[in-house]
């Protein structure tokens, strides 16, 4: 698939059929991860794969988002390995995180995998669950399978604004 058609079709699945990605497919994205960019290249993400019934369970707990994902990557970063910044208010740990994320959400697409971005839980309530470091923040969790016969984008997927109402040439 080219990636120009990657970005118009990939949207939020929100009922997956709950069969876990086949291996193959689950490594391709990974692997998007693991060359995404990071500041310094510190490489801080942390990546969890949840596929077993006691994993997804957990993940059940802590959000009510799963959709019938058969997989969820755990999204993380190590809050002791990022770049801070000049002026030493922001480091690069979420914005970090967000890239691996997004390489993988995009390469999902591109491999025939649905997705779903998930940011509504709480990411301590994650971390107590799969017994995580202390050292890492929860960033987000990705649901990944294969779409159930009747699902669809939302309604306003494809409402975009236009180009000039987000962008401003100084």
């Amino acid at each position: 698939m080219e990636f120009s058609e990657v970005i118009k079709e990939r949207y939020s699945c929100k009922k997956f059929d709950g069969r876990p990605v086949a291996k193959d497919q689950l490594k391709m994205i990974l692997e998007a991860g693991r060359l995404a960019p990071t500041a310094k290249n510190l490489q801080e993400q942390k990546i969890y794969v949840v596929q077993t019934d006691e994993g997804l369970a957990k993940i059940d707990k802590v959000t009510p988002c799963r959709y019938g994902a058969g997989t969820v990557v755990i999204v993380a970063f190590d809050k002791e390995n990022v770049f801070v910044y000049p002026g030493e208010k922001r480091d690069s740990g979420i914005e970090d995180a967000t890239i691996v994320a997004t390489h993988m959400l995009l390469a999902a697409k591109a491999a025939g995998v649905e997705s779903c971005w998930i940011n509504f839980f709480d990411p301590q309530a994650v971390a107590k669950e799969f017994a995580l470091p202390e050292n890492e923040a929860v960033l987000m969790l990705l649901d990944l399978g294969y779409a159930a016969k009747d699902a669809r984008p939302l309604a306003s997927h494809s409402q975009r604004k236009a180009l000039s109402e987000t962008v401003r040439y100084l």
